[in-house]
């Protein structure tokens, strides 16, 4: 469900582009994962684009491509533990229980140049980062789950 929003979204998107053109935000307190692999047809893209304001590890591929891209990330994902746990129209949050308790997090956003013309050959971006700490954990005053 998460994926087809997200393809929705970028497929909308390529036919109405939106009127504001700022760069999708990763949340600013994230680390770039090291264990993700680069899944084809998509190719790694050391810069995502010059898009993102926060550091990730990010993948391009056709916009046409990145539905099913995405789909193939999330279940190479799940495969490793990770549970998508919530989202948006563009953005997938997973957590992954750790053994000595607790939850690790990370952040699948998909993105693209709004400043570009729009088509299924341009290239979208799918940009993964880690969320710190333990996300099981209750915010403060609160308790843990």
């Amino acid at each position: 469900m998460l994926v087809s929003l997200m393809t929705a979204s970028l497929m909308l998107a390529a036919q109405d582009a939106p009127v504001t053109t700022a760069p999708p935000v990763v949340d600013a307190a994230v680390a770039i994962p090291s264990d993700i692999p680069v899944l084809a047809p998509a190719v790694a893209s050391a810069d995502c684009g010059g898009l993102l304001k926060a550091a990730a590890f990010c993948v391009t591929a056709r916009m046409d491509q990145t539905g099913g891209v995405a789909e193939a990330y999330l279940a190479h994902l799940e495969q490793q533990g990770w549970l998508a746990a919530d989202g948006d129209d563009n953005r997938v949050i997973l957590v992954k229980r750790r053994e000595a308790g607790g939850c690790d997090g990370l952040q699948m956003v998909a993105f693209y140049d709004t400043e570009k013309p729009q088509a299924a050959e341009a290239p979208a971006f799918l940009g993964f980062a880690t969320i710190p700490g333990d996300v099981c954990a209750a915010p403060s005053g609160g308790s843990a789950q």
